[in-house]
C-alpha cells in the first residue's frame, strides 16, 4: 500500500493522509477546486484507448511488447500495461528494474549496459531472491564482458546473466558499429562462464525524421544488420537460449522495425516492441510522430493523449500576457513547451478549448507565460482563476515531477490514482 499525504505535491494539505486506492472514493473534482494546481493527471478514457490500441497492434504483427518503465515508473501503469497482455517492462537501470521486481514484473528487458560492481550486486541479489524473475540487459564490448568476469571472481559467484547483444549507430548512442565487433562478442559471451546469449537489441528511435522515404530505408538497414547477426550467433550455435529474443522499437517509428522482429531462423523467435510513451502519448512531439506512423499504415485512428497538466491564471498583469501557476517544476519542457488545449472556470460542468491566439511562450520555475491577442474579443481573454488545461510534449520529464498523478474521467472527476517512483 501506498500512503498518500500533505508531503506530495497536489494531495490537499488540509486533509489526512489516505492510500493511494482511495484516492477513488473521494469524490474529487478537478473543476470544483478540490485538488490544488498545478496537477498533473491521466485521462482515463486514453489510457484505455491507448493500452487496446498497442496491444493490437502487436498481435496482428505477431509481436509482444516490454513498454519501456523509465516513462513512468508508476507500478500501478505496470499492472495496467501487463494485465492488457504486455510480455514484460523495460528499464533502464537496475535501480529502476529492482522497482518492477518488487512489483511483481517478472520478465525484464534493462535496454542498457550493466557492469559497475553495485549493480551487479544488486541484481544479482535480485535474482536469488526472486527465482521467477527473468532479466535480460545489453552488452556492447569485451570491456564491459571483462568488467563483469572481474566481478564474479571477485564475489565467487555463481550468477548467471542473460544477456542481449547491442547493435548501434554511427554518431548515436551505445552498441557495437560492426558486424565483426558484434561477432566477435558474440563468440567471447559464448566462452563466458557466466555469461547467456539470448538475442540480439537496438534502438531506431534516433533514426526518426518523419520523413517516410528517409525513416524507411534507414530502419531497414538497421534491422537488416540485426537480421544478419542473429542468423549468423545461430549459425555457430552461439544462442544459449529457448528462443531468440530481437528487441526494438521506440516510440516514435516503431511500426518500422515491427516488420523486420522475426526473421526465420531455426529456433523460435520473439519480437519484442519496447515502446514506452504510447500509454500517455502527448501533444506536440509522439502526436506528430503518430500522424506519420497513421499516414504509413493508412489508419484513421492511432493513440490519444492522456497527461495533461492542470493549472490556473494567477495573474494578468499586462495587455496581452497571463502568468499561469506551473512552471520547469510542473511539465516537461526538453522538447517543446505545453499546450493550452482547454479552459474552464470554477464549478464548470464542462471544459471549453482555448482560443487558437494562446500560446505558451515560456516557463520559469513556477509560472508560465501565455500569451494571448489583447484586441481578441474579452471573453476569449483569460482572467485571473481561470482553470487551463495544458497538453505536453514528452511523457517522460513530466512523470519524474511528480510522486502521483490522479485518473480522471473526462468530466475531470477523479476515478483513481497513481504513484510514481522515481
Amino acid at each position: 500500500m501506498t500512503l498518500i499525504d500533505a508531503s506530495f505535491k497536489g494531495f490537499p494539505g488540509h486533509l489526512a493522509p489516505l492510500e493511494m486506492s482511495q484516492i477513488g472514493e473521494q469524490d474529487w473534482s478537478l473543476l470544483k477546486g478540490h485538488l490544488p494546481f498545478p496537477l498533473a493527471v491521466l485521462k482515463q478514457s486514453a489510457l484505455t484507448h491507448n493500452l487496446a490500441w498497442m496491444q493490437d497492434f502487436c498481435q496482428t504483427r505477431g509481436l509482444d511488447i516490454a513498454p519501456h518503465g523509465k516513462t513512468t515508473m508508476s507500478p500501478e501503469l505496470y499492472r495496467l500495461q501487463l494485465q492488457a497482455g504486455a510480455w514484460g517492462i523495460s528499464f533502464a537501470t537496475v535501480f529502476q528494474a529492482s522497482l518492477g521486481i518488487r512489483n511483481g514484473v517478472e520478465r525484464i528487458i534493462i535496454a542498457n549496459q550493466v557492469f559497475q560492481e553495485a549493480d551487479l550486486d544488486t541484481l544479482s541479489n535480485l535474482l536469488r531472491q526472486h527465482p521467477a524473475v527473468k532479466v535480460h540487459f545489453l552488452v556492447d564490448s569485451q570491456a564491459h564482458i571483462d568488467a563483469i568476469e572481474t566481478w564474479r571472481a571477485s564475489r565467487a559467484s555463481e550468477t548467471v546473466f542473460t544477456v542481449l547483444i547491442e547493435l548501434g549507430i554511427d554518431g548515436k548512442r551505445t552498441g557495437c558499429r560492426d558486424h565483426a565487433q558484434a561477432m566477435a562478442l558474440a563468440r567471447s559471451i559464448k566462452s563466458t562462464a557466466g555469461l547467456r546469449l539470448s538475442g540480439i537489441e537496438c534502438y531506431e528511435g534516433s533514426l526518426a525524421t518523419c520523413h517516410h522515404v528517409h525513416d524507411q530505408a534507414a530502419v531497414e538497414a538497421l534491422m537488416s544488420r540485426v537480421q544478419r547477426l542473429a542468423k549468423e550467433c545461430e549459425d555457430e550455435d552461439l544462442f544459449e537460449c529457448d528462443e531468440v529474443l530481437l528487441t526494438a522499437g521506440g516510440s516514435a517509428i516503431f511500426d518500422l522495425v515491427a516488420v523486420h522482429l522475426k526473421p526465420l531462423l531455426r529456433r523460435p523467435v520473439r519480437g519484442v516492441l519496447r515502446s514506452g510513451c504510447y500509454l500517455t502519448h502527448d501533444h506536440v512531439h509522439y502526436k506528430q510522430m503518430l500522424k506519420c506512423v497513421g499516414e504509413r499504415l493508412q489508419l484513421t485512428e492511432t493513440l490519444k493523449p492522456a497527461l495533461e497538466v492542470i493549472s490556473c491564471v494567477q495573474s494578468c498583469p499586462e495587455p496581452g500576457l497571463a502568468l499561469l501557476s506551473m512552471g520547469k517544476r510542473d511539465v516537461s519542457f526538453d522538447m517543446d513547451l505545453p499546450v493550452p488545449v482547454w479552459r474552464a472556470k470554477l464549478n464548470d460542468l464542462a471544459t471549453q478549448g482555448v482560443p487558437g491566439h494562446w500560446e505558451i511562450t515560456a516557463l520559469n520555475d513556477q509560472h508560465a507565460y501565455l500569451r494571448f491577442d489583447a484586441k481578441a474579443p474579452v471573453q476569449e481573454h483569460p482572467f485571473v482563476g481561470l482553470i487551463v488545461g495544458s497538453g505536453i510534449s514528452h511523457p517522460c520529464t513530466t512523470f519524474d515531477k511528480w510522486r502521483w498523478m490522479p485518473v480522471v474521467n473526462d468530466h475531470y472527476e477523479v476515478m483513481d490514482a497513481v504513484s510514481i517512483h522515481f
